[in-house]
């Protein structure tokens, strides 16, 4: 019998640490010296590789590690309009180079996308949907459903120059509606291609609680509120009316290269953003203490599930299913454990590069959140 998607108990984000063979041939094919043959058989292999791994580690849904990608928000592809945002995002990974380590070594850096905005030369329009591909070869090879991720609005406005696209789009809103269009037309696809679980990446929500990134807002004479309630309304417009699809957005302060970019609790946004929100599962972080407590759950409306991002994927150290349930048990007291699941905190790889762990270590990580749920809610 296939899981029930809306209330399932575990989770994953979508990005997988990739295996060194795959980089190693993107990195051949960015010089010039492998095809588009070649790449694409590489992926393919890697995926065949780390889809029967989901499975045998006996995760519910699994995804294609995102290994066609450099950057998890290059799933707003191909669309005409954007080339030099998807330009911007093919570097993304490649701005800073650390020792790999198993050290904590989280810490603030900056996001490259963000400072450097981009321009739209033509209005948006959808030239080719490659999340429909990418979703067909992976459900093609799994016994469980298989979940896509795709940049939702609300980070693709932030990544956007409006004063360099006044010719193209005289209004913020106009763009955005724009936005809204093309992703409603890709997942309207996914849909009909059968897809089920369908999670947008949300990290630009944590904007609206870091001092740093309202400050920048406001000398742009922007204000936060305003741009949130925006965001929120598009995000809904985006998913509305796909029966049968069930929808997370995920909700992070960073995590390129076990790197994080904001800071700020959930407390100021909690109760406009978890009500406001249509999506059936809200995928939040709460790994360190830049998330704050537990209480702004209070806020989650009955028939949406909380599925908490306890688990780290910022360092190699493997969490015990005790300090999960303790974690748990005190998230219970402000949501009730039937609205409550669990996950890791973000994807393992935002951009190829990865992040600060082994594929073993990414893995026993899954293990410790099969065994927790398993306690905790089939007890």
């Amino acid at each position: 019998m296939p899981p029930d998607l809306n209330s399932l108990r575990v989770d994953q984000i979508g990005s997988l640490l990739r295996p060194a063979k795959l980089k190693e041939i993107f990195a051949k094919f960015g010089r010039g010296e492998a095809s588009d043959e070649e790449l694409r058989r590489a992926q393919d292999e890697a995926i065949r590789d780390v889809v029967a791994k989901q499975e045998a580690h006996n995760l519910p849904v699994v995804t294609d590690g995102e290994f066609r990608r450099t950057s998890f928000m290059e799933s707003f592809s191909v669309v005409a309009g954007v080339e030099e945002w998807q330009m911007g995002v093919k570097t993304y990974h490649q701005v800073l180079a650390r020792k790999d380590t198993n050290e904590s070594l989280s810490h603030k850096g900056q996001d490259p996308i963000l400072l450097n905005r981009k321009r739209v030369t033509e209005r948006l329009r959808l030239v080719r949907n490659g999340l429909l591909d990418d979703y067909r070869f992976t459900q093609n090879l799994a016994h469980q459903p298989a979940k896509v991720t795709l940049i939702g609005p609300d980070r693709i406005t932030q990544c956007y120059d409006s004063e360099s696209s006044r010719s193209v789009y005289p209004t913020v809103d106009e763009f955005l509606s724009d936005v809204v269009s093309v992703e409603r037309k890709m997942i309207a696809q996914l849909a009909d291609g059968g897809c089920q679980y369908i999670g947008i990446d949300g990290p630009g929500y944590t904007a609206y609680v870091d001092g740093a990134s309202i400050d920048a807002m406001r000398s742009r004479g922007e204000d936060s509120r305003a741009n949130m309630e925006r965001s929120i309304k598009a995000d809904n417009e985006v998913i509305a009316n796909f029966p049968g699809v069930t929808f997370g957005i995920h909700i992070c302060r960073g995590n390129r290269q076990s790197m994080w970019h904001r800071e700020g609790t959930y407390d100021a946004i909690a109760e406009k953003l978890f009500n406001g929100l249509n999506h059936q599962r809200l995928l939040l972080e709460y790994d360190t203490e830049r998330a704050g407590s537990f209480e702004p759950l209070r806020f989650v409306p009955k028939g949406k599930i909380a599925v908490l991002g306890l688990i780290t994927t910022k360092v190699g150290r493997v969490e015990t299913v005790d300090e999960l349930r303790r974690r748990i048990d005190e998230a219970s007291r402000y949501l009730p454990i039937e609205q409550l699941a669990l996950s890791p905190q973000c994807g393992f790889a935002s951009s190829i590069s990865g992040n600060l762990l082994s594929e073993d270590e990414q893995f026993r990580k899954f293990d410790v959140m099969l065994e927790t749920a398993a306690k905790v809610w089939e007890a």
